[in-house]
């Protein structure tokens, strides 16, 4: 978080960010206009670009590199939204447990991102642009808690110019930002797993990711201790809601999970405990 938000001379400023490396994009969700900001954040370079009426040729490069590389691995070590979403996890409430009803909904509603991904990521920016000749990036503007925590929040704060012109909207987005910070305590990482369009990008990549988790399938046993207690709501191992935190790894009674590089696999180590309702949704 701190490496992405390094301009720490703009922190308190109510400004944002002049950083010359403004054009290239950071591999997690960070938001172009965060006051410390020094790269721009994927998702919004992607609906800009597309609002522009340009193809994303240096956006869709560097999610192929990145997502070749590690997959959503990007989402358990260099997104600043999953670390503190796993920080507020930590607080002492009650947790929602992994049961077979809970496994089964989480997966299917899951499938969300995908659809923030292809509407107003993609479709909705095309569409606006060839009706009127520009869009505005549509899920930065009216839903993406880290553009609100993060940027809009500080920006209205210490800024009086914007704070004059917060109305509705903003509104409208800080109770989305409060609701999943709320929601984050007791549900583990709910924006990862339900509405993040760039989580969604890097899950197409996991199944051949070049780094990721290694199974021994001489060692396994199928016993599925992997998935059993996995906080991300997995069928198997590399799935595409993996995140490649390696909790399953310490949890391997049989040490046949290792992290590090690896060929093209299949899903793996699939639970036979609370799965059942995963069939057709790996």
């Amino acid at each position: 978080m701190l490496v992405y938000n390094a301009d720490v001379s703009r922190w308190f400023s109510g400004g944002i960010s002049r950083s010359p490396l403004k054009h290239i994009c950071v591999p997690g969700l960070n938001c172009y206009s965060c006051p410390g900001a020094i790269a721009s954040c994927p998702l919004g370079a992607l609906q800009n670009t597309i609002g522009g009426g340009r193809f994303p040729f240096f956006v869709t490069g560097f999610l192929l590199l990145a997502g070749t590389l590690l997959g959503r691995m990007v989402c358990a070590f260099l997104c600043p939204v999953g670390l503190v979403q796993e920080l507020l996890y930590k607080i002492p409430v009650k947790k929602i447990k992994k049961t077979p009803r809970v496994l089964a909904l989480t997966r299917r509603l899951s499938l969300l991102k995908y659809l923030l991904l292809a509407l107003p990521c993609a479709v909705f920016p095309l569409v606006f642009y060839l009706r009127s000749g520009a869009a505005s990036p549509l899920f930065c503007k009216f839903f993406c808690p880290a553009g609100t925590i993060a940027a809009g929040i500080p920006l209205v704060l210490l800024n009086e110019g914007f704070r004059a012109a917060a109305g509705r909207l903003f509104a409208w987005k800080v109770a989305v930002a409060a609701a999943l910070v709320l929601w984050s305590s007791f549900f583990f990482r709910p924006f990862c797993t339900f509405f993040c369009p760039l989580g969604a990008i890097y899950s197409f990549f996991n199944k051949y990711a070049v780094v990721g988790i290694r199974l021994d399938a001489h060692k396994c046993t199928h016993c599925g201790a992997c998935t059993a207690q996995c906080r991300m709501q997995t069928c198997a191992v590399n799935d595409r809601e993996c995140i490649r935190c390696g909790e399953c790894i310490a949890r391997c009674p049989h040490g046949a999970l290792a992290a590090g590089v690896r060929g093209a696999t299949k899903p793996a180590a699939r639970s036979d405990e609370g799965t059942e309702d995963c069939d057709g949704l790996l």
